[in-house]
């Protein structure tokens, strides 16, 4: 019998797996450090991964390297270095203090944070959902949840007496029913990849004057980074019922102008417009749908 002989598989194809391999490497070295004490490394290291996790998948794209392996090794890679690390961490900072509810907080995020994952990758390519949803997450995406649910230990590291535990673990159960919830959480997609040629020096300075407060000051960018993203949730749920409100009515009444202002294109080529005879109101109209 001949041996099946399988194609050989581009390089482009493997960069963005092994960006995902070391994201995954940071989040159990992240676990390492939070059992030797040295939480602030182990901080660190989330916050690593986090940064890995958003270049693998623009970086698969860029060069065409998207595959459904890597897919599922990013998903994995989620669930450790967003769900089990973070998790781990509280406990072993400070919700081992409760012993089994502190175990079953930490627990009850980290299984929050697969079922995050899961519905993601069940409904990434549902046909029913509507062409604006695609702006949006469903739930507090993994990777912000994580840094989101380590702000009492970024607010312990500057300076501030650490809350008690039963508040840690009520907050820990709050960023884990946001993941698994229907809110929807703006995802920043619909924001271009180009840049403008007069914007390109702005954004480099902006970008690199953000990693130097991030370096400089980390704890105190992370803290006002975690409320700051707490406190504008309700804005996406505003914008995604404003927006599905304007998706139903256009649904109802399709005839109608998508502005209340817009002019006809007769009116704006200068052609004189014909007067046309009104009709009775059809009571088809007013049935329901």
């Amino acid at each position: 019998m001949r041996r099946r002989r399988f194609r050989p598989i581009p390089v482009r194809m493997l960069v963005p797996n092994f960006i995902t391999l070391l994201a995954i490497c940071a989040g159990l070295t992240a676990i390492r450090l939070s059992t030797e004490g040295r939480m602030e490394l182990a901080v660190a290291a989330i916050v690593f991964a986090a940064v890995l996790d958003g270049l693998d998948g623009r970086v698969a794209r860029m060069i065409k390297g998207q595959s459904k392996f890597g897919a599922e090794l990013d998903s994995l890679a989620d669930f450790v270095n967003f769900g089990v690390a973070p998790g781990l961490i509280l406990y072993f900072w400070q919700l081992h203090d409760l012993s089994n509810v502190g175990w079953i907080a930490a627990m009850i995020f980290a299984i929050s944070g697969g079922l995050r994952l899961a519905r993601f990758n069940a409904t990434m390519n549902d046909p029913n959902k509507p062409a604006f949803a695609a702006n949006f997450f469903t739930g507090v995406p993994a990777p912000a949840g994580a840094i989101a649910v380590l702000l009492p230990i970024y607010l312990s590291f500057l300076g501030i007496p650490q809350p008690p535990a039963v508040l840690t673990a009520f907050y820990t159960l709050l960023i884990a029913i946001l993941m698994v919830s229907r809110l929807p959480v703006f995802s920043g997609k619909a924001v271009g990849m180009r840049v403008q040629p007069e914007l390109v020096l702005p954004v480099f300075v902006s970008v690199v004057f953000f990693i130097a407060l991030l370096i400089s000051y980390p704890w105190v960018v992370l803290s006002f980074g975690s409320i700051i993203f707490l406190l504008t949730l309700p804005i996406g749920w505003k914008s995604y019922r404003d927006q599905d409100l304007k998706a139903a009515v256009q649904e109802t009444f399709p005839d109608a102008p998508s502005s209340a202002g817009a002019a006809s294109p007769s009116a704006e080529a200068g052609s004189p417009t014909i007067p046309v005879r009104q009709r009775k109101p059809d009571n088809r109209l007013s049935r329901p749908h």
